[in-house]
This record gives structure tokens, sequence and C-alpha cells, in this order.
């Protein structure tokens, strides 16, 4: 992206990090919730309880004994996936999409034995992905299986939906979309591409790879303008469920849309990025501006989802 002035980027109403990390993220984030959304097991378990749905848990692996029932459970297991429980970034995360003999076929097509998911396994309890390298524990879920009218944009990887809660409405989305630059997976420093959403209605508005305006899928070449997510309401609801699992006033949310369970969520940030704002071509500085002023009474998950659809709507 070409060069633009601070004062434009205030006029546009652009948050800028430090601004995000003192104004919202230390004000309305207690620290004392941070470890629920760090811990991918944590946060499951915990939104749970609020009606949000996530991939159902296969297996825990605590000790580096209860590897050998991951092998057992896995000889019946054509998709899943392995997730590090204090992993970021995708660290970690290993995706089985299939099986050819004896071996196991991840996303990218590559073949790999069941030996070497056990040494994976290993690596994950002993830290190897965990956000400070202490002792970790290893998640196994059921495969993900991308709705398929999302599916044919990305490039192998599972697109995912990144939405922003503040204060428990839902204020910015975008779709993100893996590309061959991305290794398949939906991280926008990596070179994923981020795709705006209308949170009126859930269709796309504009889209970025590394922070540049494109119109096609650089590896798909489809166009990017036409977008509709589906049970988009449904989204913006269980977005909206995750403030009161987690007391947390600032966060990002990160949700799938699977081809037979529906909506999913993948995981909880505490700490979201601010990429978000040039998928939009918009600031998230007015919607923030607009729920703080707000006079409310106590709305429920679904008056906020639709409060933010009559909002912040751009069609």
């Amino acid at each position: 992206m070409d060069w633009i002035s601070p004062r434009r980027l205030n006029r546009i109403g652009m948050l800028n990090m430090n601004r995000r990390n003192v104004d919202y993220i230390a004000r309305y984030n207690d620290r004392s919730s941070y470890p629920l959304v760090d811990n991918k097991l944590k946060t499951k378990l915990a939104v749970g309880e609020y009606d949000v749905k996530t991939p159902k848990l296969l297996q825990v692996v605590r000790q580096q004994h209860e590897i050998s029932h991951f092998r057992e459970i896995a000889e019946d297991l054509s998709g899943f996936a392995i997730k590090p429980a204090k992993g970021s970034g995708g660290k970690g995360i290993t995706v089985i999409t299939g099986r050819d003999g004896d071996d196991f076929v991840k996303a990218s097509g590559a073949r790999i034995s069941v030996a070497m998911l056990e040494r994976h396994l290993t690596n994950i309890l002993a830290g190897l992905y965990s956000l400070a390298g202490t002792p970790d524990v290893a998640i196994v879920e059921d495969l993900v299986e991308s709705s398929p009218d999302l599916a044919k944009y990305s490039f192998q990887g599972v697109p995912d939906i990144r939405i922003i809660v503040f204060q428990g409405y839902p204020i910015m989305a975008m779709l993100r979309l893996a590309t061959k630059a991305s290794d398949g997976k939906a991280n926008l420093h990596q070179g994923a591409v981020g795709v705006g959403l209308d949170l009126g209605t859930g269709r796309s508005l504009n889209a970025v790879q590394f922070n540049r305006p494109i119109t096609l899928h650089p590896d798909t070449g489809l166009a990017l303008e036409n977008i509709q997510i589906e049970s988009w309401e449904n989204m913006l609801e269980m977005a909206s469920r995750c403030y009161e699992a987690t007391g947390l006033g600032y966060m990002g949310v990160d949700l799938v849309v699977d081809a037979h369970q529906g909506p999913l969520l993948l995981e909880l940030n505490a700490r979201p990025g601010l990429a978000i704002q040039m998928a939009n071509g918009c600031g998230l500085m007015p919607r923030l501006n607009a729920i703080e002023g707000l006079k409310r009474p106590h709305f429920s998950p679904r008056e906020r989802a639709q409060f933010a659809m009559n909002s912040f709507s751009r069609m």
C-alpha cells in the first residue's frame, strides 16, 4: 500500500497499535481472562457453556504415556487436527485430511506416518509451540470440512472469519483465505488474503493481500467481489456470546463454516491485529466510539448482533 500520512489515517478513523494496546486491550481486557483465551482447550470448554459450538474434541494428550492412546484412536480416523493448546499464529497445527495405506495425508497432500505424528505430539508436550516455551497440552479435534461455497476460494487451507467484538458488539469482520504464499494458513502477515465483510449482510466488500488491494485470489483466480457468508446473523450472535463466556471487552473471534455442522468457533484472540481495517477499507475508531457512546440496558447477544447489523452495514 502507498504511504498515507498520519493525519489522513486519523481522519478515516484508523486505529493504530499504540492506541489499541492502551485504550482498548489494557482498558477493557482483564489480564485474569488471558489464560482462558491463550489456551484452546480452556476456550473450548468455556464457550461450550454459552452455546457456542466448536469442533468435536477427540482426545486431550497431557502426558507422554497418553500418546499411545492416540495411535489407537487414529486407527479409525481418516481426518482430524492436532493442535497445541497454547500455540499461536497457527504454529504446531497439523491437519490430516485422509489416509493412504498406513500413512496419513496432510492438507498439503504430503504423507506422514503415525510415528511422525507421535513425535509431533511429544514436541507439543515439550512446549515447542507454546507462547512462552512452557510445557503444553495437545488437542486432537474432528476435522473441519469447510463449506464448499467458501472452500473453493481458498488455497488448500480452511478459510475462516475473524470478527472483532467490542463490549459484546461485533464491530468489524473479514474472511481470511489461505494462499500458496501463506503455506495454506489463513495468516495475513504470511500472505493470506483478507476480504472485508459487510456487517449487515455478510457479503464481501473488497480484498487485500500484503495490505495491497486485489480483486482475484492469487492462486485460485476466483473473483472476490461477490462472496456471501451463510448463517451470517448466527455467526455474529456466536461471536457476541463469547463476551459473556470470557469477559473480554476487546477481542478477535475466529469462526469457520463447516459443511455439515455450520458455524464453529476455532479460537479467540485477546490481542487481535489491525489488518482487518485494510481489508474493510475503513477504520475501527468510528465503530468503537459508537459503542462507547451507547446508553444501553443489558442487551442479549442476539440484540447486540442485530444492532451491529443495523448500525455498521455499508450496503
